[in-house]
């Protein structure tokens, strides 16, 4: 019998050193990052809404909308794929249903946040995020969705260190993400993440401070300086994201078609039919079908 999905990324976080996650938003997209031979991928948030509606990140997607996605992509893949659950979509009741949708979905795990609802992208000026209590009330219930049978890996996120940065000062921002942290880390929570570190050294103090299989976000242009695979292993991150990676060149690689389009010529880099064909199934279904 086959794992199941939260079971692989369990046995896959359990190895050594840092394992490179390109972020997918949708089902080819992720079904890319698996034959490109990568052990597991994320659903960007960022992208299935810039993806499926050209709208920003900032929790204009609904949790169907999310859901709809999700389901796509985790049936179009064989790897574990983590999902992007956002702040939980509501209270404490709300996120322990949200878990167990996710983990109906077909998601090996599921990344919460404490940011006060709408949400945004960590990178792009986060100002608010909600209190300790119902930070680690988010948690708590997706810990007990868990212990009731929706099987995911829960990577905890805190964006404090964005959101408290003017109020409370750079150096308390930091000390409270921490602290948030370790306190989802005694909850239960698997995977610890500290959006938006500032440099190389508060990723280094995470590590040393917070407990756990840790991420890291390294995303083109944001405000994490983008560090090696060998550098994050070795300071102790388990997970490295690229959120944006493939959106950033699908919509890089699209514009110049376009651009050899309007100048009618034929687009230099595309894969050939027969590639596109294969992707997409049309050779397995023949196949199955007898033709």
């Amino acid at each position: 019998m086959t794992p199941a999905p939260a079971q692989r990324l369990r046995a896959l976080l359990d190895g050594d050193g840092c394992v490179v996650m390109p972020c997918c938003f949708d089902a080819l997209s992720a079904r890319l990052v698996e034959r490109a031979g990568f052990p597991l991928t994320f659903m960007s948030g960022f992208s299935v809404a810039a993806a499926r509606a050209a709208l920003p990140d900032t929790g204009l997607l609904t949790v169907t909308e999310m859901l709809d996605q999700g389901r796509s992509i985790c049936e179009a893949v064989q790897i574990p794929v983590i999902g992007d659950g956002d702040t939980g979509h509501g209270n404490p009741l709300n996120v322990r249903r949200t878990v167990q949708q996710f983990a109906r979905s077909g998601f090996a795990g599921i990344m919460l946040e404490d940011q006060l609802a709408p949400k945004r992208c960590g990178h792009t000026g986060v100002k608010e995020v909600v209190g300790r209590d119902e930070a680690l009330a988010r948690i708590r219930a997706a810990v007990a969705a868990r212990a009731e049978g929706a099987d995911l890996v829960i990577v905890a996120r805190t964006d404090a260190r964005s959101a408290l940065a003017a109020s409370h000062g750079e150096a308390a921002a930091l000390e409270e993400a921490l602290w948030r942290l370790n306190a989802f880390a005694d909850l239960g929570a698997d995977v610890l993440f500290l959006e938006a570190a500032r440099s190389e050294a508060e990723l280094r103090r995470f590590c040393r401070e917070v407990p756990g299989w840790r991420m890291a976000n390294m995303l083109e242009g944001g405000i994490t300086p983008l560090l090696p695979p060998t550098v994050l292993g070795e300071m102790g991150i388990r997970l490295a994201a690229y959120p944006l990676t493939l959106l950033s060149c699908a919509a890089a690689a699209m514009q110049d078609a376009l651009k050899a389009l309007q100048a009618g010529q034929t687009p230099e880099r595309m894969l050939a039919f027969a590639e596109l064909r294969e992707l997409v199934g049309f050779d397995r279904y023949d196949a199955q079908l007898g033709s």
